[in-house]
């Protein structure tokens, strides 16, 4: 999309802008500025970063006090294809410590030795069993833990001011300040009464916002007043008269802005979206609003050394932050992102989670289902409605790109079902590995069950620096969120996790539930969320006790613990729900009230019990009803599928219904069933329910392990959940749970398996993906591709920008050699 005469000017108008009291603003405008939410067009900033040439040995040393970097090992191992192994014009590449790749998914600035490996060939000798779960009981700490307080692990001694910048450790990304997120009531704006209009071309006319190097410093006083910092430089356009825009700010002058000022909004057209919460009127689950706006944004992909616990490694990164930067639209309208590949030796791809693309389907953002991968160098335009309101994220979906970081939140504002004051934002809660994700992949496809070290809230933690040769600094930095005292507060909790299913919870607080991944549901109240990787929770805090009615439970000077434990499977004596060394298996983040010393260390205890962190489901399904009802039909179909792991002679690899999942990435589905071919390869792991107006799953699970199971382009019911064989029950028949994931409970030790069942109506034709969502497990192949009323796909008029990208992939294809070793997705 071409910049208008109207973003072009600008540079009309430059704003300086003061610090905005929280008394008069209930939302942070740096952070919303520094994702640059904008109606028309939201650039962030530069494209991406570049690694560095050589690996990293050691962190800067400085003279304010920061903590200098534990150093690196050294090894020298070379890894290469066979001599005899050649491509007419095609050079391989050559894994060496000592000369690592420094752009592709082979830099490895920590020098760690993958498992030894026969090329292209894994496992090495064709064994049939996979390596031996390890057991070990966690030790919280690990080497010396003396030395750090839990449960932050930071050094004895010492407060929560961090050792390292916001750039060191996550990059352009904003996440885990203290003013970070705070989204207003609807699209980054209050309430004042400034009504936009849509110019002739159908685009809105509007106050444009940038911002240049936003970025906030710790906060150190003892009694600080929460307030959140503007935007460094806003410029504002001039446009024709009769806009809606404030003549005020139509100037093209610079001028100092009062701190009284409130930042102007626009009327939403859509009646109930703003302030009102609209209990029952139907709102929220009548049709979904018709609108031509379109919001377009800029991401691009690529590496970056980042130390998001003080472990540096070389990650991946979107705009080059991590986690990425916030997209924002309102229900029922469009978004338009162009997504460049900056990472030289990889293609990429980015999923928009829980989205339908009801029209849409090769935007969907799956290599070799949707669309092929984004070769190096190229971009991508994605085009797709906001056909839901609520929480989601955005991920990398090839091979296991997102566990290293390519990810962000995603919000779609609609009605509020539920009363709040203050929408706090995405908290994202996520395992993280200080290993390069390609390095997992390998040692995955070899049967070994990856380890997490360390647990993020908004993409911080600290570590314990004593348990890693790699560069290491200590009281990195834990993410910080600002609560006031009587208001009711809206956390939009995500679980972008590689592995790990979290348990959430705040010390002396419960949560009320009022929503479920896209879907809103009848409010519950726990004290206790839990979240398998790719699922949402929208969540109001209340007081402790169950208090009805009651508002935020702290006050004026307190502090408070947040908390998101993993836990830890291999623990003989208190195992957890996922798989983790055993060091690092809680993520922290400090709650304050206003007058909080912000660097202070809270004392609060958690109320969570040991039941609930090895419970490895999600609440009960009599629990989570839908606010809006759908009525469950009878099938037209049913299908019964097993999920089993084993070896197929190369790899170690999960089964369904006896078939393992593999990427051909140059051959998308949705173009080839568009083009009327019908005749897919085995390991597409095709299953085509034709026009049925409905399909049912019965899904077992034979493995000891929980699967989060994810749909793409539905929101299913769950029919029933448990272990041993499905009776026929169905939970709540005339309402029943719908999600988009779904956790599937782990299989017995004695070989019972457990059962999902779910249910969807056929009514969005395209080729949808049906996977587990644990990074490493849909990497081995836990996948199948469900294809849906293939007669309407082929009426459909694929994109020219999904042609272009194939056409692009295969001519990069053809001139190297994609390192594909796992399922590709």
């Amino acid at each position: 999309m071409a910049p208008t005469g109207f973003s072009l000017a600008l540079s009309a108008l430059s704003l300086a802008l003061p610090v905005v009291s929280g008394a008069s603003l209930e939302y942070d405008s740096m952070c919303i500025s520094s994702t640059t939410t904008l109606y028309e067009y939201a650039t962030f900033g530069a494209m991406g970063s570049k690694p560095s040439a050589a690996p990293v040995k050691s962190s800067p040393s400085d003279s304010s006090g920061q903590a200098k970097a534990v150093g690196s090992k050294t090894v020298s191992q070379q890894y290469a294809p066979p001599s005899d192994i050649s491509y007419p014009g095609v050079t391989f590449p050559v894994y060496s410590p000592q000369s690592p790749n420094p752009n592709g998914p082979l830099y490895n600035p920590n020098n760690y030795v993958p498992q030894p490996v026969s090329w292209p060939g894994y496992p090495k000798g064709g064994q049939v069993a996979a390596p031996a779960f390890p057991k070990h009981n966690s030790n919280p700490g690990g080497t010396n833990k003396d030395l750090f307080q839990a449960p932050s692990w930071c050094k004895k001694g010492s407060d929560l001011k961090p050792a390292l910048s916001q750039s060191d450790t996550n990059g352009n990304s904003v996440w885990g300040l203290i003013d970070c997120p705070h989204l207003a009531p609807y699209l980054g704006l209050d309430n004042s009464s400034v009504t936009a209009s849509v110019t002739s071309s159908g685009s809105l006319a509007h106050a444009t916002t940038s911002s240049a190097g936003s970025s906030s410093s710790s906060k150190s006083s003892s009694s600080p007043s929460f307030s959140f910092g503007s935007p460094a430089n806003v410029s504002i356009s001039s446009v024709p008269s009769g806009t809606g825009i404030p003549s005020s700010l139509a100037i093209p002058t610079s001028l100092s802005v009062p701190s009284s000022l409130s930042f102007p909004s626009f009327n939403s057209s859509i009646t109930g979206f703003l302030n009102n919460t609209n209990l029952f009127n139907g709102t929220a689950c009548g049709k979904m609003p018709e609108s031509s706006r379109v919001r377009h944004y800029d991401l691009s992909v690529g590496y970056a050394v980042i130390a998001p616990d003080g472990v540096q490694k070389n990650g991946l990164v979107v705009n080059g932050g991590f986690p990425g930067p916030l997209i924002e639209a309102n229900w029922g309208e469009w978004i338009e992102i162009t997504v460049t590949n900056n990472l030289p030796d990889e293609g990429t791809s980015l999923h928009w989670h829980g989205l339908l693309q009801e029209g849409t389907p090769w935007f969907d953002g799956v290599p070799s289902v949707s669309q092929a991968p984004i070769a190096p160098g190229e971009s991508l335009t994605y085009k797709f409605r906001a056909d839901h309101f609520g929480t989601t994220w955005y991920h990398s979906h090839y091979s296991a790109q997102y566990s290293g970081g390519a990810l962000g939140p995603l919000v779609i504002h609609g009605p509020k079902t539920e009363p709040y004051d203050i929408d706090i934002g995405p908290v994202m809660l996520a395992d993280w590995y200080h290993k390069d994700y390609f390095s997992i992949v390998n040692d995955t496809m070899n049967g070994f069950v990856p380890l997490s070290n360390n647990v993020l809230i908004n993409g911080k933690m600290n570590y314990p620096c004593e348990n890693t040769t790699f560069v290491c600094t200590p009281n990195a930095g834990i993410s910080k969120f600002a609560f006031k005292s009587g208001k009711k507060h809206l956390l939009r909790l995500i679980n972008p996790s590689a592995e790990a299913i979290m348990k959430f919870t705040i010390d002396g607080h419960n949560l009320k539930v009022i929503a479920n991944d896209f879907v809103a549901i009848n409010p519950y109240e726990t004290n206790v969320v839990t979240l398998g990787v790719g699922q949402r929770s929208d969540v109001i805090i209340s007081a402790l006790n169950w208090a009805p009615h009651v508002e935020a439970v702290g006050s004026s000077g307190d502090a408070y613990w947040m908390r998101a434990e993993m836990g830890n499977g291999f623990d003989t004596t208190n195992p957890g729900c996922s798989f983790s060394d055993g060091i690092s298996i809680q993520a922290t983040a400090a709650v304050y009230y206003e007058d909080a010393d912000t660097d202070s260390l809270p004392s609060t205890t958690a109320s969570w019990t040991t039941a609930q962190l090895q419970y490895c489901g999600n609440d009960a399904l009599s629990l989570t009803t839908p606010l809006c009802k759908i009525p469950l039909v009878t099938p037209a179909t049913t299908e019964t599928i097993d999920i089993t792991f084993g070896s197929n002679g190369t790899n170690f690899v999960w089964f369904m219904n006896n078939s393992t999942f593999r990427a051909d990435f140059n051959h998308a589905l949705i173009s080839a069933v568009n083009n009327g071919n019908m005749t897919f390869e085995d390991e597409w792991n095709v299953h085509n329910f034709g026009s049925n107006d409905s399909v049912r799953l019965i899904l077992h699970n034979h493995f000891i392990t929980a699967h989060p199971i994810h749909l793409h382009g539905h929101d299913y019911h769950v029919l029933a959940e448990g272990v041993g064989e499905w009776d026929g029950t169905i939970t709540n028949p005339e309402n029943t749970q719908r999600r988009d994931v779904q956790l599937m409970q782990p299989g017995l030790l004695d070989g019972t398996a457990s059962y999902i069942v779910i249910q969807w109506n056929q009514d969005n034709p395209g080729v949808w993906p049906l996977h587990c969502h644990i990074a490493w497990h849909v990497s081995a192949g836990l996948y199948i591709n469900v294809l849906e009323r293939p007669d309407d796909i082929q009426k459909m008029t694929v994109p020219r920008e999904i042609k272009n990208g194939e056409n692009t992939w295969n001519s990069y294809s053809n001139s190297v050699v994609v390192n594909q070793i796992d399922s590709g997705l």
